[in-house]
């Protein structure tokens, strides 16, 4: 770990992990995990699940070919997401920063056309460190080493319908940007009915509404995305994580009529959507659709109940949790980082997002043995912290 040449642009824990089987790693030592991180929401299928192997297997005859040429792999994801989404027309990516900056190029495009220049995004939220979607993370320790960013975003208050019509009359904007639930903002969930408020208000001014999925959606609330827990039909969404469930691919997703203001040249990707990623995303979307929603669903309850337990028996250090599906953040009296490093010296890999939040995005895959895992190295760490603290 020390005789490397990697950028410092990490602060990784002194463990490197092996390999994996479903939601259990193991390090280089032999030690054993319970995986409630999954790459940050990536390995939606845990580790060496069948179906991603074999679409691994599929794929080793052509990997990559440009986007030059068509493959049958590509067309077949993008039918699939068309069949989940109602139509949406899809621009394959690699990552979530990716998708998000394609989908700000597409706002600025229609922009163009109605004579609109300003993107609104929420307080709070994350959209990605590459300059436009950092652009529209309104947070200082993110944001200031690269100032001048691109110009014509704007901070609105999250939750606040009244700011936001305010911020609509002021900036005349061609897109907002919008999270369901804020995850690197400490897995924070917008307010019930503000986001069915927001697309209307949206609609009223003519501006775009692109919801920000690429952590919550993939089936990690439970639905397909986690703007589907309120009534509303965005005019683009972005994926990415769990889409893969470790190979790297996120995607763009417009409704029809937005995704002409793209022609050809307006945007590319080298390898976006390669046969490879393509078999990967198909796997997943078809587990989903066979058995993982409702797996998802039906463990969000376990999981749940095993939350409220751990806020009954520490009143003192856990001061409440909040989320959906198997995407949970618990918020703690204690610093969370000294909480999570503990958990992971007992074999349970979490993090943390914020000072005092704890978050879980275990993989969908999970079973009830593995939330029974994580649930007794967690009340091993509350209980030595207490004890501790005493």
């Amino acid at each position: 770990m020390e005789a490397n040449h990697l950028m410092p642009v990490y602060n990784r824990y002194p463990v490197v992990l092996a390999q994996g089987t479903g939601a259990e790693v193991y390090d280089t030592q032999g030690r054993h995990y319970w995986d409630f991180l999954a790459g940050i929401g990536v390995n939606s299928l845990g580790y060496n699940h069948p179906a991603i192997q074999e679409a691994l297997a599929r794929s080793a005859p052509l990997i990559h070919t440009s986007n030059l040429f068509w493959t049958e792999e590509g067309i077949q994801l993008s039918n699939k997401m068309a069949d989940i989404t109602g139509g949406f027309l899809s621009l394959w990516v690699n990552s979530g920063t990716e998708a998000n900056e394609a989908g700000i190029k597409l706002l600025r495009r229609y922009g163009k056309t109605v004579r609109k220049d300003a993107i609104l995004s929420l307080s709070g939220g994350f959209h990605g460190r590459t300059m436009g979607s950092l652009s529209a993370t309104f947070v200082p320790a993110y944001q200031d080493p690269f100032t001048p960013l691109v110009p014509e975003f704007f901070e609105v208050e999250a939750g606040n319908i009244g700011a936001l019509r305010a911020a609509m009359e002021q900036y005349r904007p061609c897109g907002l940007m919008v999270e369901s639930i804020q995850g690197e903002g400490g897995v924070v969930p917008l307010p019930p009915g503000y986001l069915s408020e927001a697309a209307q208000v949206a609609r009223e001014f003519d501006c775009l509404l692109l919801v920000d999925e690429v952590q919550t959606g993939i089936g990690r609330t439970g639905q397909w995305f986690g703007f589907q827990h309120e009534d509303i039909s965005p005019d683009i969404i972005t994926v990415a994580k769990g889409l893969g469930a470790g190979v790297p691919i996120g995607a763009m997703l417009a409704r029809d009529g937005v995704a002409q203001y793209f022609q050809p040249g307006d945007h590319g990707t080298t390898f976006g959507g390669n046969p490879l990623a393509a078999r990967a995303g198909l796997a997943v979307l078809t587990w989903l659709e066979e058995e993982g929603l409702a797996h998802v669903r039906q463990m969000s309850q376990v999981l749940e109940g095993r939350l409220q337990h751990l806020a009954r028996e520490y009143p003192d250090i856990v001061m409440g949790y909040r989320g959906r599906g198997l995407m949970w953040g618990i918020v703690v009296s204690a610093p969370a980082k000294d909480l999570v490093q503990m958990a992971l010296d007992r074999g349970l890999i979490l993090n943390a997002p914020k000072p005092n939040v704890i978050r879980l995005l275990p993989p969908l895959i999970v079973g009830e043995e593995g939330i029974a895992g994580f649930y007794d190295i967690l009340s091993e760490v509350l209980e030595q912290w207490r004890h501790t603290a005493r």
